[in-house]
């Protein structure tokens, strides 16, 4: 006889921390499901503390008040449906990443998280400990095992669940985003669908924290691993599918094959769902950016535009002597297009001042870097005053490539609480800005068409701190740049791999100097959205001070 279940799969936001907050969402849809007769209700891992918590999990305050909430939501969960929610439990002095079955008033875990991933962005061996203690539901006679997250990675613990019985696994997940990354989850879920002849369904957040996105994109697969289901990347979902244990095992509610948008599409909604995240969660509602006229303080610009909308996004444009009329000219039209508000301050006065004051009786020297440094801190201290004064967030605007090479003034255009496209090479961020001026998505919020003026993604890109300035006058051209710094830093390849591709040593040895030397910069420069495997914070990180190089 055939069996089957209502399933409803929570593809939602938490936030960091706020127990309070999480514990109303996570009752809130208890109620729907309970309404819709659904049998089990399913959130992703973590759900109830947020993820990551890093130290914050280790504070005993925080994992009673855990407690504390996990209790009220069993007291508020006495209905036959069941909930199922990851949380960090102590047991016996041991702290777990868990999943929990609640229902009926009562709650026990049925699994614990055994591969704690240790690498690139996660440092689950500092806060948990490792356990094989996996146990199956079973709701209307079908038999459920759920691996979290690591676990649908590796081999054995499916097996496991498979040989205790398992009739299908649900897989709660907090997986960032970063480029490619659906592909590889589909991949790894596709191999232990035909390894185990089992249905597999991949539960997966939403939402920004810190550096890092979880895109949702769940899915649902057949035993053979076909895709049977694909929830949107970045959006709230509440599926209701029905699985019965015959073939293909699911019926949907509502029809929802979600087509994947390409890896530009991705980016700028990373990108953007990072960045709103860290602003509301934050507390704020407004933000500030300052417009040079260039192409990355018009990326930036867009992107709090398309997030917030134009109304709750002010822009300041600071120029100095070294300012050409063509950079005010594609910064008006920009702010137009935008429909934005913005302000010009010229830093002129203030910078003669200044230079005036310190070096008195070298006022007929030749400028050197000196002098550069002190505009842009002149152009630092002015945003950051307006973003006090008007309790706005600045956002910071340097691109990986700049930032890879410290090409950026500390306490000057690093000023900023967060950095959209910190992880973002130039050569790509033209191809995002040229995405968004042909392509327009239902969720953003600002206007259709070619937003980004044609003379900005056509000019040499130039920070205008002395006459004729261009970036080349420092930096080899950006396709060269960016190809280099993605040998050194994305594929880790030496000095000599990088020089038989054809690239001068000379070069190479240049920029390798100029990354290691700016690490102290990224130290402290603002956190910005995580994209690939490899950006700077936790998923790169060296010493401030080291003095090894490497030589042929």
């Amino acid at each position: 006889m055939y069996k089957k279940i209502k399933i409803m799969l929570a593809q939602l936001n938490p936030t960091v921390g706020d127990l309070e907050k999480n514990t109303e969402e996570i009752l809130k849809l208890y109620k729907t499901a309970v309404k819709q007769k659904v049998d089990i209700l399913t959130f992703p891992e973590m759900f109830l503390s947020g993820y990551q918590i890093q130290d914050l999990v280790l504070k005993q305050a925080f994992q009673r008040d855990v407690d504390y909430f996990l209790n009220f939501i069993v007291k508020n969960c006495v209905d036959r449906t069941s909930l199922m929610v990851g949380a960090p439990i102590t047991e016996d002095n041991k702290l777990f990443n868990s999943y929990i079955l609640i229902k009926n008033g009562e709650r026990k875990i049925v699994s614990k998280k055994f591969h704690l991933p240790n690498n690139s962005l996660f440092d689950e061996h500092r806060y948990f400990e490792k356990s094989n203690d996996k146990n199956l539901i079973e709701i209307n006679g079908i038999k459920i095992g759920f691996p979290i997250c690591e676990d649908i990675w590796y081999k054995d613990v499916s097996s496991i669940l498979k040989r205790k019985g398992a009739d299908l696994l649900i897989s709660p997940n907090g997986s960032p985003y970063e480029r490619n990354k659906l592909i590889k989850r589909h991949n790894e879920v596709y191999k232990r669908c035909n390894e185990n002849n089992i249905p597999i369904i991949y539960l997966n957040l939403i939402g920004g924290q810190d550096d890092q996105v979880f895109d949702g994109g769940s899915f649902v697969m057949d035993n053979k691993g076909n895709k049977m289901i694909q929830l949107p990347q970045f959006e709230r979902s509440n599926l209701i599918l029905e699985f019965e244990n015959k073939e293909p095992f699911f019926k949907k509610s509502v029809t929802f094959n979600e087509v994947i948008k390409n890896n530009l599409s991705q980016d700028y909604r990373a990108m953007s769902e990072g960045t709103k995240d860290y602003i509301l969660k934050s507390g704020f509602k407004n933000v500030l950016v300052g417009l040079s006229g260039g192409i990355d303080s018009a990326l930036v610009a867009t992107i709090a535009v398309d997030i917030l909308g134009s109304e709750n996004v002010f822009c300041i444009k600071l120029p100095s002597q070294y300012t050409s009329k063509l950079s005010l000219i594609d910064a008006e039209e920009l702010t137009n297009n935008l429909k934005i508000k913005s302000k010009t301050i010229s830093i002129t006065e203030i910078y003669n001042l200044i230079k005036g004051t310190l070096f008195p009786s070298e006022s007929n020297q030749k400028e050197s870097e000196t002098e550069e440094n002190i505009q842009s801190r002149i152009r630092g201290l002015i945003l950051m005053a307006f973003s006090n004064k008007t309790n706005s967030l600045l956002l910071t605007t340097g691109n990986k490539s700049e930032i890879a090479v410290g090409y950026s003034t500390i306490y000057g255009d690093m000023c900023g609480g967060y950095n959209p496209i910190k992880d973002l090479y130039k050569t790509r961020l033209y191809k995002i800005c040229q995405w968004r001026n042909s392509y327009y998505e239902p969720w953003m919020k600002g206007p259709k068409g070619s937003i980004i003026p044609k003379s900005i993604l056509e000019k040499p890109p130039t920070a205008e701190l002395r006459p004729n300035q261009t970036d080349q006058d420092s930096l080899p051209p950006y396709e060269q740049l960016d190809f280099i710094l993605e040998c050194l830093i994305e594929k880790d390849l030496s000095i000599s791999e990088i020089v038989n591709k054809g690239y001068d040593y000379n070069l190479v040895k240049k920029i390798e100097k100029l990354v290691y030397q700016s690490e102290y910069k990224r130290f402290q420069s603002a956190p910005g959205v995580h994209l690939s495997e490899k950006s700077f914070q936790l998923s790169r990180r060296y010493p401030i001070i080291q003095n090894w190089r490497d030589s042929l």
